[in-house]
């Protein structure tokens, strides 16, 4: 099957200009990214932002990145695709960063998810939190079941032991973890001792969790983690120190710039986004039965001309931020795939 050539890093992040006649830019000069072009917004996912856009006060850019992440955690551990030894499932983490309060991160967020909730209730009502303060926590929504063995008596005596379910944990290990203020979050790290950045590093890895302390003995096996975190551009400044950089934590997260698209002082009207529903819904369905995914000759090639790029080392902290830029790339190229047929890689049974 022909796949549509995929668009370049190139084409999509063009070279940032000055703020300019934006309802949140005032008189500032803060370089500010170009939007996106119109060719990031494919597909099912960019239709329903492409509709919500004209009505909200949200940046598209903002809707487009937590709807992907969304799409990824509601499909759970099944699509993949593979580089040598290391597996890549579809879950993303996304940074929404505002330049002021005023950016409208939020309201983002819930327009996203509303259009999730008809094709999956029990992921929206059960798989989708808040309050991220340890990986001990973080772990435990998603533990396994607990057993431990207990001794058989007989006449006072032990003679046996048996094993006994002391928790029967959770079977679903899709979890969205959704941080309205994200520089909570990111001070909360900063404690000494507190192992949230590991577990959540592992997490983006695809690897079982498990904390290796007294007073916690769950486990999480294939995980599903993905996360939304909300924070201005000051307090990212503030809270967000070197070594969060260096250890890998910062570049498992698509970062994006964020704010108010237009100013809509008696709100934007209602849209009805029932017609994308069954697409989405075809989405989701595609991505639950795909396993490994790959890239098509034509795909192939395109990949080998923005390979070297987005794997060159950068110094200092963009290229701290920028060091998983290939394998974020191919994860959203996966979501693009599920959510426009026939784009990007084909689908095959592992």
């Amino acid at each position: 099957m022909m796949a549509r050539p995929p668009v370049t890093a190139a084409e999509i992040f063009p070279a940032s200009k000055s703020v300019a006649g934006n309802a949140d830019a005032g008189r500032s000069t803060t370089q500010w990214p170009t939007p996106l072009r119109a060719s990031a917004f494919h597909g099912v996912i960019g239709d329903i932002v492409k509709t919500i856009e004209p009505n909200t006060e949200a940046d598209p850019a903002a809707l487009l990145v937590q709807m992907l992440v969304m799409l990824g955690s509601v499909i759970g551990r099944t699509a993949h695709f593979t580089v040598g030894a290391d597996t890549h499932y579809l879950n993303l983490n996304a940074g929404i960063v505002g330049s002021t309060a005023k950016g409208r991160k939020g309201v983002s967020r819930g327009q996203a998810q509303s259009v999730f909730a008809p094709i999956d209730p029990d992921w929206t009502q059960r798989c989708i939190t808040s309050g991220l303060s340890s990986g001990e926590g973080l772990i435990w929504a998603i533990r396994d079941p607990i057993e431990k063995y207990q001794a058989v008596k007989e006449g006072g005596r032990v003679t046996d032991y048996q094993v006994v379910t002391e928790d029967r944990g959770v079977s679903d290990k899709r979890f969205l973890v959704v941080e309205p203020e994200l520089a909570s979050t990111l001070k909360v790290m900063a404690r000494e001792g507190n192992t949230l950045s590991p577990v959540i590093r592992q997490a983006w890895d695809g690897h079982d969790l498990r904390t290796l302390t007294k007073t916690s003995t769950a486990k999480a096996t294939a995980p599903h983690i993905s996360i939304i975190g909300h924070v201005t551009r000051d307090e990212l400044r503030r809270y967000f120190d070197a070594t969060e950089a260096a250890n890998g934590f910062g570049n498992r997260f698509l970062w994006v710039c964020a704010r108010r698209s237009r100013e809509l002082p008696d709100g934007g009207s209602h849209v009805d986004l029932a017609r994308y529903v069954e697409r989405l819904r075809t989405s989701v369905h595609h991505g639950r039965q795909a396993h490994a995914m790959s890239r098509d000759d034509e795909a192939s090639t395109r990949w080998h001309r923005v390979y070297g790029p987005l794997s060159a080392g950068r110094p200092g902290m963009l290229g701290a931020m920028t060091a998983r830029a290939e394998a974020q790339v191919m994860r959203v190229a996966c979501h693009n795939r599920l959510s426009h047929l026939g784009h990007i890689v084909t689908v095959r049974a592992s």
